[in-house]
């Protein structure tokens, strides 16, 4: 990129105005219960990702040790 490209970039940068928006309640409302969803869908996600095996395995071991009991009473 040349020099005069950044440089435009820079100044335009600077010169920007304040954008004249309103974003009202129902939008609002609506931004913020999207942001959340996309949240709670992510961390239920690595919780059924790190949750779930290890509940398994630890279920597998509990039966494990109820097969090995009632085996050494036969």
């Amino acid at each position: 990129m040349s020099k005069l490209k950044i440089l435009t970039v820079i100044i335009c940068s600077i010169a920007a105005l304040p954008v004249q928006a309103y974003i009202g309640p129902g939008m609002g409302g609506g931004l913020i219960t999207a942001t959340i969803g996309v949240v709670v869908a992510i961390l239920s996600s690595l919780l059924g990702i790190i949750y779930f095996p290890i509940k398994r395995f630890f279920e597998n071991r509990k039966r494990k040790n109820q097969t090995n009991k009632a085996n050494a009473k036969l």
